[in-house]
């Protein structure tokens, strides 16, 4: 028996036991705590540790750290192997009882965002800014997308359907929890929340296509060292979007300075949109890495 039967037998075998299966099914919507899984499942913390470890030997689910919390997640379609992937497929979504299970993990989410409000704020301001950024990355596929400062995910939710992989990172740990909770509940499965300094992210250089870099940088302290290392992460070809609200400095201000920043960090930038055009509150540019042959949109 080769490698790869080998391979699909002990994957068969693992979700062979009701309970993993159903904790497969409820990571294929999304990341999940220990916590939460241990409350869906309903089973003791202890039992559903040890499928949890077993279903990870097994390569079924990926495991990591994210504060104080561990959560786990079904492996990336990048990360996983073909037959991996459309096995995990086949698990079907219409079954009553993980049905059951998500709902009661989305139950979970909703009151978490009901305890501190939904925060969705409706206005022409934001709606402007996202229309712009959507302008920006119709022309060209989105691939691995990097939100820096994701905070609630408001970016993540627009942009990752057209992604084949969405990760935010933020330093607060409430703000990647209701991330978290917005994305489950607006069924968006293929993204993932970090913690990360923006001076020393925990990615591999040339990891990501797109890069957000979303109203961070003019509070920043060093913000050249910021634009620098999300040029590290920067595929070539890829495109870095700098959003800054100018609510609080002069639009010149914040271009002249943005335009400083990116010489300095070996990046390009095109020339700014803002949104709205008319009493404008964001301020949308576009980056590359000098040398690069994709221009700046």
């Amino acid at each position: 028996m080769n490698e790869a039967s080998k391979a699909l037998l002990l994957h068969l075998k693992t979700l062979g036991d009701p309970t993993r299966l159903r904790l497969v099914a409820l990571c294929l919507q999304g990341e999940c705590s220990v916590s939460e899984l241990t409350r869906v499942i309903g089973q003791s913390q202890p039992r559903i540790s040890q499928q949890l470890k077993q279903l990870c030997d097994a390569g079924l689910l990926v495991r990591f750290r994210d504060g104080k919390r561990v959560f786990y997640r079904v492996p990336g379609r990048k990360d996983a192997p073909a037959p991996l992937y459309q096995l995990l497929q086949l698990i079907p979504d219409d079954d009553p009882v993980f049905v059951a299970d998500w709902n009661l993990l989305r139950q979970g989410r909703g009151e978490r965002i009901g305890e501190v409000g939904d925060g969705y704020v409706d206005d022409s301001a934001h709606r402007a800014l996202h229309r712009a950024i959507l302008d920006l990355t119709v022309a060209a596929p989105i691939g691995d997308l990097l939100d820096v400062g994701c905070g609630r995910g408001a970016i993540l939710k627009l942009l990752a359907s057209r992604a084949n992989r969405a990760v935010g990172v933020d330093i607060d740990a409430d703000a990647r929890q209701l991330a978290r909770a917005e994305l489950l509940l607006a069924g968006i499965p293929n993204c993932s929340l970090r913690k990360g300094d923006m001076y020393r992210l925990p990615f591999a250089d040339s990891e990501f296509n797109t890069i957000i870099i979303d109203d961070v940088l003019a509070d920043a302290r060093d913000p050249v060292r910021a634009l620098v290392e999300a040029r590290r992460l920067l595929r070539p070809g890829g495109r870095l979007f700098v959003l800054e609200s100018v609510l609080k400095r002069a639009s010149t201000d914040v271009q002249d300075s943005l335009a400083s920043w990116s010489k300095d960090a070996g990046l390009r930038l095109a020339p700014a949109r803002f949104a709205p055009k008319k009493d404008p509150v964001w301020l949308v540019s576009v980056a590359t890495a000098v040398g690069n042959r994709t221009a700046a949109a």
